[in-house]
């Protein structure tokens, strides 16, 4: 598949160190400088359906920019990535901030203009609420989507200050509008605060299951992931990353923070577990950068960027 065509890697130029020129994402190309890309990353720079604290709409350029150090190898998977696909950085949706609906609109239409020739998106939020047109495109191309969401909230709820479409409803409209496999969908990480047990009633019906912060203490990365695997199963599979999945001492940056979370290390080891999945989509979001310290969330997104994309190459091909 990939070995029939020349694949355009990293920027590799001695002259140049990592830290200097345009940073696209691990200083891959851009996707006009290929032919077709397998792989792209996108960025939405959308902050519109957040509830609290705003600035996730500079999230796309701040992932970027620490995403520099990002290396061909993946030492775990023992693949290099960018060698056996060919990603690109598909640079952003131009995407306004003051109509929720026509935005979400923009990026599905902007989506499914890349998923129609085969790419598969992994993108870089942006607030959640750009999880919704990302899954509409997914499940055009692949049917019902299994969804593995890690986060420290639902996001299954239903209007908030008289908004249907906003970062905390993007799983419940998805359920309703027939995107997702109602049998294979799973929370991780949640412990964000809700008004009731009625919420997590709501919940069930949009079809996940939840594993909460808490079982990292108590359970293997292993046991933990093999949960995961099977609840999921081997459809199509759409991962979601909210980064407050993690503790705020791991990713301050982000406009909902909620203490005892997921740290990088229980977060990174468990993704490294899923190798097998067939995920055909992504988004890493919910980074606001006004409120990190010294790259920490920065750092963080980038690479669960890095492992998801992986994750999503091996699916797609087996070196």
């Amino acid at each position: 598949m990939a070995s029939d065509r020349h694949i355009v890697g990293q920027r590799d130029d001695p002259e140049m160190p990592r830290f200097a020129g345009i940073a696209t994402f691990a200083l891959l190309p851009r996707l006009e400088d290929v032919e077709h890309a397998d792989l792209a990353v996108v960025g939405v720079p959308f902050d519109s359906g957040t509830s609290f604290r705003p600035g996730a709409r500079f999230g796309p350029a701040h992932i970027r920019e620490h995403s520099r150090q990002l290396h061909p190898y993946h030492q775990i998977h023992d693949v290099y990535p960018f060698r056996d696909l060919q990603v690109a950085d598909a640079g952003d949706i131009g995407v306004g901030p003051y109509d929720i609906a026509q935005a979400v609109q923009t990026i599905q239409t902007s989506a499914q203009t890349l998923t129609s020739s085969g790419t598969r998106i992994l993108a870089l939020g942006g607030d959640h609420t750009i999880a919704l047109p990302l899954l509409r495109a997914a499940a055009a191309a692949h049917g019902p989507l299994a969804v593995l969401h890690f986060d420290a909230h639902l996001d299954t709820w239903d209007v908030l200050h008289g908004a249907t479409l906003w970062h905390g409803s993007p799983f419940r409209r998805a359920a309703e509008e027939g995107l997702l496999d109602l049998d294979h969908c799973q929370h991780v990480g949640i412990r964000g605060g809700i008004y009731g047990p009625s919420e997590l009633e709501d919940d069930r019906r949009a079809g996940f299951e939840i594993i909460r912060s808490e079982a990292f203490q108590e359970r293997t990365a292993a046991d933990i992931a093999q949960q995961m695997r099977a609840r999921l199963g081997p459809g199509p599979v759409y991962v979601s990353v909210d980064i407050d999945v993690l503790d705020p001492a791991h990713a301050p940056g982000t406009g909902t923070p909620e203490v005892a979370g997921l740290s990088t290390r229980e977060f990174f080891t468990v993704l490294r577990l899923l190798r097998g999945l067939n995920i055909v989509g992504g988004d890493v979001v919910e980074v606001a950068p006004a409120y990190d310290h010294a790259g920490l969330t920065g750092l963080a997104a980038a690479h669960t960027a890095w492992e998801l994309l992986t994750l999503m190459g091996l699916a797609m091909f087996q070196p």
